[in-house]
């Protein structure tokens, strides 16, 4: 397993006006469009599919596949819908890749969505970002005027139209069905399923959605081969990828390596923890994911390592905490947050989050007794996998595993009469076992 970074995504950031169109095509930019154009648009999805490429919104489910899925004897227009409704909390990836280098992602919506036969295009934005907004549509009214876009791409007689739309800023609206209502200007809801957005998605339409990151791969992928992108990775999570490191390093920030590196190799390339501090517990991808501790340090971070150690590899958004945190209010917090996300349609998550904040607020503060951490598990119990998205389960998760792996910090909180933590001890439980 390679140990460096491979920047591929991240290679032109440190160019001069890197997001230019000119400083862009000085770097071979649009050279893979010209190459997918003079291929049939099964060959792109074939090329897709070799390479290996799984969704780095967080599913990792494969992109050709899903390409495949689209049924091209539906008489309806195909579309292409981009993810980048970017809220996770931990997640700082696709957001610095848009303002670095939208072009990456304009050409990679371009040869997407030749390839799944779409001549509607639309980049679903975060709406609070809004210089992020900004900047992808000047990239993309760059990419109208040099005619990378428009009528007759090219001169191959394709044609193809984007649109950048800000969204209403909900978290929500991360999920792929509840993003599509809020395209077609209804309240950002997850939709029941089936019908899959393969065959009814936007406006009733075949359509294909996809993380930012994921698209931008793909020029990359048809300019230097599928076999290129598969020798790097991991045997079954191919490829490189953007890991978000924040929290208690020295060099907290995107690093691009292929999947599969450990967080021990990146918290090296990061300068290490914080000086005199010691990892105490971290995110694999983001705040919905069971979260880790330090013998997991060397646990490959790709999909398959990172689920048998318990947790997901989500958006690679690595949340470093050191042992001045409490894990308790660290956990509240995260709770808080989908409890004021929740969109309010399904009862487990509607009811469930306030109900989780409820006894989680009560425990941090010390009331209660060491009962509630069962109730508190009960809790969790019934709301995983009862909701109509994965909103609700990605709100128990930091709940469950914080209780498996500090569980006694719980109890000290019970036994203090509070939290017991206290940032001038050396340990966490300096104060309660005094008090004990």
């Amino acid at each position: 397993m390679a140990d460096t970074l491979t920047p591929v995504l991240t290679d032109n950031w440190d160019a001069e006006r890197s997001w230019t169109l000119a400083s862009y095509e000085e770097r071979g930019g649009y050279g893979a469009l010209t190459k997918a154009l003079a291929m049939d648009p099964d060959a792109v999805i074939e090329a897709v599919k070799d390479s290996g490429l799984r969704g780095r919104g967080g599913a990792g489910f494969p992109t050709g596949m899903k390409w495949g899925f689209i049924p091209q004897d539906n008489p309806k227009p195909k579309y292409l819908v981009v993810n980048a409704d970017e809220s996770e909390p931990g997640t700082c990836k696709d957001i610095p890749l848009m303002m670095a280098s939208p072009h990456t992602l304009v050409e990679g919506v371009i040869i997407s969505s030749f390839a799944i036969r779409a001549n509607t295009a639309f980049i679903y934005i975060r709406g609070e970002v809004l210089h992020v907004v900004r900047r992808v549509q000047r990239a993309v009214q760059e990419a109208y005027l040099a005619g990378h876009l428009g009528k007759d791409i090219h001169g191959s007689g394709y044609d193809l139209d984007v649109v950048v739309h800000a969204g209403a800023g909900a978290y929500i609206c991360g999920e792929e069905t509840a993003l599509l209502e809020g395209l077609e200007g209804r309240r950002g809801q997850p939709r029941l399923r089936p019908p899959f957005p393969a065959v009814a998605g936007l406006y009733a339409s075949p359509t294909v959605i996809n993380n930012v990151e994921s698209i931008a791969s793909v020029p990359s992928i048809i300019a230097n081969g599928a076999g290129w992108f598969s020798s790097m990775g991991t045997e079954k999570s191919k490829g490189y990828g953007i890991f978000s490191l924040s929290g208690h390093v020295t060099r907290p920030g995107q690093y691009e390596a292929p999947l599969g590196i450990t967080l021990r190799q990146l918290i090296d390339l990061a300068g290490g923890i914080r000086e005199e501090h010691e990892l105490k517990f971290w995110t694999p991808g983001g705040s919905s994911t069971p979260l880790l501790t330090a013998e997991h340090l060397d646990v490959p971070l790709d999909f398959e390592g990172v689920g048998a150690a318990g947790s997901m590899l989500g958006t690679r958004a690595l949340q470093i905490f050191d042992e001045t945190t409490c894990v308790v209010r660290a956990v509240l917090r995260w709770t808080e947050f989908y409890k004021h996300e929740s969109c309010g349609k399904c009862t487990p998550c509607r009811e469930g989050t306030w109900w989780l904040v409820q006894t989680l607020a009560a425990l941090e503060k010390g009331q209660g007794s060491e009962a509630d951490l069962d109730l508190l598990l009960d809790q969790c119990d019934n709301i995983m996998g009862r909701s109509f998205c994965a909103l609700a389960d990605g709100a128990v998760s930091p709940i469950t595993s914080s209780i498996k792996y500090f569980r006694d910090e719980y109890v000290a909180h019970l036994t203090h009469g509070g939290c017991p933590f206290d940032p001038t001890a050396s340990t966490l439980f300096a104060t309660a076992g005094a008090t004990a």
